[in-house]
C-alpha cells in the first residue's frame, strides 16, 4: 500500500452508492416521452407505489406483483426496481440480515473483506480461478461494479441493449396504430393502479375486489401488448428484451447467493484449510485420518507423508517441453548413465546387479556370459547373438530404467504438488 493519497482518503468520506446504475436506469427511463407510447415511466411508478404503500400487508404486495408480473419481461419497473434495491442493500450491508446468532449489522466493508478473502483461498484450496468457482469479484459486485454498462466484447452492455430496445419500440408505436394503442393501454393500466395505490388509507373499507380488478385489467392488457410483439420486426426486440431481462435477474440471484452464504463460505474454506496445516505433525495426522469419515480427508492425511516425499523443487518445471531437460540434468546429478561400454561386460553385470528387477539368486556361480544371458531373460529382451549384442541391449534397457525412474519421480511431484 502506498502512502500518496492517503491522508485525502482519511480527510474524507467516500460516500458509496449506486448512483452509476440509477443514472443509466434513469435514461432508459427518458425513452418515455410522455406520448402514450412507451410504458417504462408508468411500470417504474407502479413498482414505487406498491414498495411506497403502507396499507397493503407483505402478503397482498406479492400476490399483486404475481398477478401483473404474468410477462415478466415487460414490467420494467419490477427489474429495474428489484436491480436498484439489491444493489443499495449491499452497499447499506442490509443484504445480510441481522440474527440471533449474528446481532452485529453488516457493512460493506465486511462483504468487501470477505470477497477478497475469497480471491484469495479459492486459488490456494482448488488451484483454480474463482472465477472458475463464480466467486470472483463481478459474482459478487457485478452490479454495481457496471457489468451492464460496460463488456470486454463486442457485445452491447444489458442496460444499453435494453435503452435500444425500447427506443425502437417506441418509434415503431408512432408508426404502428396497434401497437401504440396496446403500449397505452398498459400506461394506462399502469396509472389508474397507481392511483388506486395511493388512494388506499388504513381507514378504508374492503378494497381487495377493486385491487384486485386493477391488477387483472393490467395483466390483460400486458398480455395483449406480449401478443402485438409477436412478430418480426417486433419478435427479435421481444426475445432481447426477454434475454436482458433475464441476465439482470440472474445477475441478483448469483450476487444475492454469494453474499448472503459468504460468511460460511469463506469460515468454511478457512477452517479446513487450517486443519490441512495440523498434518506436519504426526500424531495429529493419525488423528484425523480417524476421526474424518469423508474419504478425500482420509486421503489426504493417510497419504500426507508419502506425498509430501514426492516433492523436489528440482522438479518443479514450467510446461511438458523442460521435462528431459530436467530429466538429463538429474541423471548427471547422480553420474548416470553409470556404465556407457557395453564391451565392459563385468561393470554391465554389476549394474544389473543392482537392478531391483533382477532376480540375482545364484549369480555368484554363474559365468559373466551367463548372468547377462539370464538378465536379458528375466526382463524379456532378445538372447539371440553372442554376449556382447546381448550385453549391448542389457545396458541399454538398464540404462533406460535409470531414466524411466527419474521421469517417475518427477511425475510424483508433479502431481503431489497438484490441487486435487
Amino acid at each position: 500500500m502506498h502512502k500518496k493519497g492517503l491522508k485525502g482518503i482519511a480527510e474524507s468520506t467516500p460516500n458509496f452508492s449506486n448512483q452509476g446504475l440509477e443514472n443509466a436506469i434513469n435514461d432508459i427511463k427518458n425513452v418515455d416521452e410522455d406520448g402514450g407510447h412507451s410504458w417504462i415511466k408508468s411500470s417504474i411508478a407502479v413498482d414505487t407505489a406498491i414498495n411506497d404503500n403502507t396499507v397493503l400487508t407483505d402478503s397482498q404486495k406479492n400476490d399483486l406483483i404475481d398477478t401483473i408480473n404474468n410477462q415478466p419481461y415487460l414490467n420494467v419497473g419490477k427489474y429495474f426496481g428489484d436491480l436498484v434495491r439489491h444493489t443499495a442493500s449491499i452497499i447499506n450491508g442490509s443484504i445480510i440480515p441481522t440474527t440471533d446468532a449474528n446481532p452485529e449489522p453488516t457493512t460493506f466493508l465486511d462483504i468487501l473483506q470477505e470477497v477478497q478473502s475469497v480471491q484469495n483461498l479459492v486459488p490456494s484450496l482448488f488451484g483454480c480461478t474463482p472465477g472458475e468457482k463464480n466467486r470472483d469479484v463481478n459474482d459478487h459486485f457485478g452490479t454495481l461494479n457496471n457489468m451492464f454498462l460496460e463488456t470486454e466484447d463486442s457485445s452491447k452492455p444489458v442496460l444499453v441493449s435494453l435503452k435500444e430496445t425500447f427506443e425502437f419500440l417506441q418509434m415503431s408505436a408512432k408508426a404502428n396504430n396497434t401497437l401504440a394503442v396496446a403500449s397505452a393501454a398498459v400506461r394506462y393500466s399502469n396509472t389508474q393502479l397507481i392511483d388506486f395505490l395511493n388512494s388506499i388509507v388504513d381507514d378504508s373499507s374492503d378494497f381487495q375486489t377493486t385491487l384486485n380488478n386493477r391488477a387483472s385489467t393490467l395483466a390483460g392488457n400486458v398480455t395483449n401488448l406480449h401478443n402485438q410483439l409477436a412478430n418480426e420486426p417486433y419478435l427479435t426486440k421481444r426475445n432481447q428484451l426477454i434475454a436482458d431481462r433475464d441476465a439482470i435477474v440472474t445477475q441478483i440471484n448469483l450476487e444475492n447467493s454469494n453474499i448472503t452464504g459468504i460468511e460460511e463460505y469463506t469460515n468454511t474454506l478457512s477452517n479446513n484449510l487450517s486443519y490441512s496445516t495440523v498434518a506436519e505433525d504426526s500424531e495429529l495426522r493419525k488423528l484425523m485420518a480417524n476421526v474424518a469419515q469423508d474419504a478425500n480427508w482420509k486421503t489426504y492425511f493417510n497419504d500426507y507423508e508419502k506425498t509430501k516425499a514426492s516433492l523436489n523443487p528440482i522438479y518443479n518445471i514450467i510446461d511438458d517441453s523442460d521435462k528431459s531437460f530436467v530429466i538429463n540434468d538429474v541423471l548427471a546429478s547422480r553420474g548416470l548413465p553409470d556404465v556407457t561400454d557395453y564391451l565392459d561386460l563385468s561393470r554391465v553385470v554389476e549394474k544389473a546387479k543392482r537392478d531391483s528387477r533382477i532376480d540375482t539368486k545364484d549369480f555368484n556361480q554363474y559365468a559373466i556370459d551367463t548372468i547377462i544371458e539370464d538378465c536379458c531373460k528375466q526382463l524379456g529382451l532378445y538372447t539371440f547373438g553372442d554376449v556382447y549384442n546381448q550385453s549391448q541391449r542389457l545396458l541399454n534397457n538398464l540404462n533406460q530404467r535409470d531414466r524411466d525412474l527419474v521421469a517417475e519421480e518427477l511425475d510424483l511431484n508433479e502431481d503431489a504438488d497438484t490441487l486435487s
